[in-house]
């Protein structure tokens, strides 16, 4: 940035090793960066697409194709690049799917605007056409959206298995298998609150994972598996019909948090001191003992000399447990958290068919099962490799976040394309209402919403255009609208037949998350970095941020 000059003088404005970039080539880099983080993960999308190694600085893999993982693991510097990122993560958190397709779709858009910016429409203009374009976008979405219950068993199953499918996580019956354990956990969780409206807390859907075994021993459990060891060895290692205490406070004498200072004058009176502290410890475990509990889980330590009368007593016993593995327990086993031995009474335990310590790959692991009516549930992956329960863990909470979002939101549409070829067609018809310049924008919204279509086709080794042009038609002529790419026909195809079902809301958040994206970064003309350049010229931003005085 040039210094200012008022009557001879110099000012400098910004530190010396600042850099600024602005006008038209801060547009075309955002836009460029933009385009080069969608790049990366366009070949991902779909059943065919294809995986991604990232190699960290230690030397960990991990091998994906999940959209949000990749960006995450990429280490983005760029600030644009950053905002891609951080849709990935925003659809992931509130869908769990199309975390790909939103980056793709965003990328796009971009691109359509950097055409537009060249024929010289104002970037207001286009961040106009674009938000007129996602709202109506949006409603064509809902109008081309079916209803779907938590009862529709066949549906679920469809929508799962299409979040499953470009996860190499085994063959078609294991996916499905898969898909079925998710559903009935999901189905177990529902709940509802004072108002009577559905609540599908999916953080009560614990997913533990052990690599060994194969991906169909998958398992659903209706309790929690606690990752910890019993604690004593002369414990049992099973009980039948478990009484459970959850407890917040620890079975041990614990150090006053101020200097303190006993003296012991005489071998007695250091006996008397511990025989004192032996029998507080006894009180305690006297104490749970009398609530009826056989089965303990405690928050925090649990002494050695309490571990041995627990031991006596037949009760067993498991310490350092997490506060979130504690909250589980309490869903699923009805037992509350007690932060206090004086208030452990029998109606703060919880109920379990079975406690069992099991060897699972060499590691011990402590089953809490067999829960009456589990709140809270777990599902148990195991996988030949570490790489394979990583990507299964992933694809696990791809299916947990649709199945969760179709089922609160009762709506669903067509995949393979079929929806974005709708939208498209709707958008080109709604711009030729729009008589501003902003029906440019639109169009290319509409272009934009077709990589969906083109990307599958390119995935499965079809024509992109003549599938394309195809789709367009079939969607152009009376019952058509269900048409679609099917990846595994190689062909297209009504997809209604094939069973390739998406939540409306996956396609809604990613429309929603991709435009808004857009249209942040269209409205930047300046961009200012006070990075020194010890790590290079624009450092952070590839490509350079460009040097000082580029006015």
């Amino acid at each position: 940035m040039p210094e200012n000059q008022f009557g001879g003088q110099q000012y400098l404005l910004l530190p010396e090793g600042s850099s600024r970039i602005l006008g038209r080539d801060a547009q075309k880099t955002n836009i460029a960066v933009g385009m080069a983080v969608a790049n990366a993960v366009k070949t991902t999308l779909g059943p065919k697409g294809l995986d991604k190694m990232m190699v960290s600085d230690l030397g960990d893999i991990v091998i994906t194709n999940d959209g949000a993982t990749i960006l995450e693991e990429m280490n983005v510097e760029h600030p644009i690049g950053k905002i891609m990122v951080d849709i990935a993560k925003t659809q992931d958190k509130e869908v769990g799917d199309g975390t790909t397709t939103v980056v793709v779709l965003a990328g796009e858009l971009l691109k359509g605007a950097g055409d537009l910016l060249e024929q010289g429409v104002h970037p207001t203009t286009i961040v106009r056409g674009y938000k007129m374009a996602a709202s109506k976008a949006v409603d064509i979405v809902g109008q081309h959206s079916r209803e779907v219950k938590a009862a529709d068993e066949a549906i679920l199953q469809k929508i799962a298995m299409v979040a499953l499918g470009s996860k190499n996580i085994g063959d078609d019956a294991t996916k499905l298998q898969i898909a079925k354990l998710v559903i009935r956990g999901i189905k177990q969780i529902i709940a509802q609150d004072a108002s009577g409206n559905m609540v599908i807390d999916t953080d009560f859907i614990k997913v533990e994972k052990k690599a060994g075994g194969s991906i169909a021993d998958t398992q659903l459990i209706n309790g929690v598996l606690v990752d910890k060891e019993i604690t004593h060895p002369s414990m049992p290692k099973s009980i039948h019909n478990a009484k459970i205490a959850l407890l917040d406070v620890p079975l041990e004498i614990e150090k006053t948090e101020t200097d303190a200072k006993i003296e012991i004058t005489s071998p007695d009176q250091m006996q008397a001191f511990l025989n004192q502290e032996e029998q507080m410890l006894k009180g305690m475990v006297e104490k749970i003992k009398k609530s009826g509990a056989n089965v303990v889980f405690a928050q925090k330590g649990i002494d050695d000399v309490a571990q041995h009368y627990l031991a006596k007593q037949g009760i067993i016993a498991v310490r350092r447990v997490k506060k979130s593995d504690l909250e589980k327990l309490a869903r699923a086993t009805g037992a509350r958290v007690v932060t206090s031995l004086e208030d452990l009474g029998p109606e703060d335990l919880g109920f379990a068919g079975m406690v069992e310590e099991r060897k699972i790959s060499g590691e011990q692991m402590v089953f809490v099962e067999k829960c009456k009516d589990p709140k809270s549930v777990t599902l148990f992956l195991r996988a030949g490799s570490q790489q394979v329960v990583d990507e299964a863990e992933r694809a696990i909470a791809d299916v947990i976040g649709a199945l969760s979002s179709v089922i609160k939101d009762g709506k669903c549409v067509t995949g393979g394309g079929s929806i974005e070829i709708d939208v498209a067609n709707g958008l080109r018809n709604y711009s030729s209402e729009v008589g501003s310049r902003e029906q440019l924008a639109i169009q290319k919204f509409a272009d934009a919403l077709e990589i969906i279509p083109k990307t599958l086709a390119e995935s499965a080794g079809m024509d992109p255009i003549e599938t394309l042009v195809q789709l367009r038609n079939k969607h152009r002529s009376k019952g058509g609208t269900a048409y679609g790419v099917d990846i595994f026909k190689g062909s297209i195809g009504d997809l209604t037949k094939s069973g390739v079902i998406e939540p409306s809301k996956v396609k809604v958040q990613a429309i929603n998350s991709a435009s808004e994206a857009t249209e942040i970064i269209l409205r930047i003309d300046d961009m200012i970095s006070s990075r020194s350049r010890s790590r290079g010229p624009g450092a952070g931003m590839p490509g350079g941020m460009g040097g000082m005085g580029e006015e």
